[in-house]
């Protein structure tokens, strides 16, 4: 089975614009695009360099997670006018990442707004055939308010919607860092798995010994890191890509492998963002292939 590596778009790399960028991903063998909107121009772009259409960031979930009623309705609205652009030039994959407009919102608290406005948007992605696929990314320190991203919230996340067009991005990444087991997640929760990162986690233990799971009380030491973890690209982390790969292909998966830069070693210049696509490809090729 052939699994399609594709990546999200890094800040500097992004800077030449989405034609330069498509023709640069193409050149050094990458096979989609996860692009932060779908439009003509990007459609085109990713059709003149011979890539498709990974992922779909979609806007507006903050609000549709909000106390407030009428913001709540005004976010729902202008979602699914977006979900129908994006169903009209052929996207398939929508992501998100929900946190909500208030960053100290309970979790428990958030998944009671959560069941009340997204089935709605469900229900739209389904009659417009488009898959949604939430971030697993826990959110900011302190209060790590994101819904979704623990396999407790899954399942009840899952129970109020069995729509398989409301499903996952499998990042391992996240998993790692807050110590749930990634391969056991993939295999209970596989069949929702409607987009997949390429991102890895390195653990420290010396930063583990200083500041324990907490963030580190005056800073963490790299970049992408709150302490006692580091995000990194595939290979350069803790996650057996073999392992996910073969559980991927048991379950069927259809979809793409998005590279996600997040790596301080490969940041801040374009020569470093290209290098960690580069890299990162090339881990990820040795098993998806």
């Amino acid at each position: 089975m052939t699994f399609q590596i594709g990546m999200r778009i890094p800040p500097i790399i992004g800077r030449a614009g989405i034609q330069r960028t498509a023709a640069w991903a193409a050149e050094v063998g990458l096979d989609v695009l996860d692009v932060p909107d779908l439009t003509p121009e990007i459609k085109q772009a990713c059709r003149d360099a011979g890539l498709g259409i990974g992922s779909v960031d979609v806007r507006h979930t903050a609000k549709l997670l909000s106390r407030n009623d009428a913001v709540r309705a005004e976010a729902a609205a202008a979602m699914k006018s977006q979900l129908d652009a994006i169903a009209e030039l052929g996207g398939k994959v929508l992501f998100m990442c929900l946190v909500p407009e208030d960053i100290t919102l309970p979790r428990k608290e958030g998944f009671a707004i959560w069941k009340d406005s997204f089935p709605e948007i469900v229900r739209h992605a389904e009659q417009r055939g488009l898959y949604i696929a939430i971030e697993g990314w826990p959110g900011p320190a302190p209060h790590y308010p994101t819904l979704g991203c623990t396999p407790e919230m899954w399942r009840a996340m899952f129970e109020a919607i069995p729509s398989k067009h409301f499903g996952l991005n499998y990042d391992p990444s996240h998993l790692v860092r807050l110590g749930i087991d990634y391969l056991r997640a993939l295999d209970e929760f596989g069949e929702r798995i409607n987009h997949c990162h390429g991102k890895d986690t390195e653990l420290l233990p010396e930063e583990l010994y200083e500041s324990g799971t907490l963030a580190a009380t005056f800073g963490p030491k790299y970049g992408f890191s709150e302490g006692s973890w580091r995000y990194t690209i595939p290979g350069h982390g803790a996650v057996e890509w073999g392992k996910v790969a073969v559980r991927l292909e048991r379950i069927g998966y259809q979809g793409a492998i998005g590279i996600e830069l997040e790596d301080h070693r490969f940041w801040g210049t374009l020569e470093r963002e290209q290098q960690g696509i580069v890299k990162a490809a090339q881990h990820l090729r040795t098993y998806f292939n």
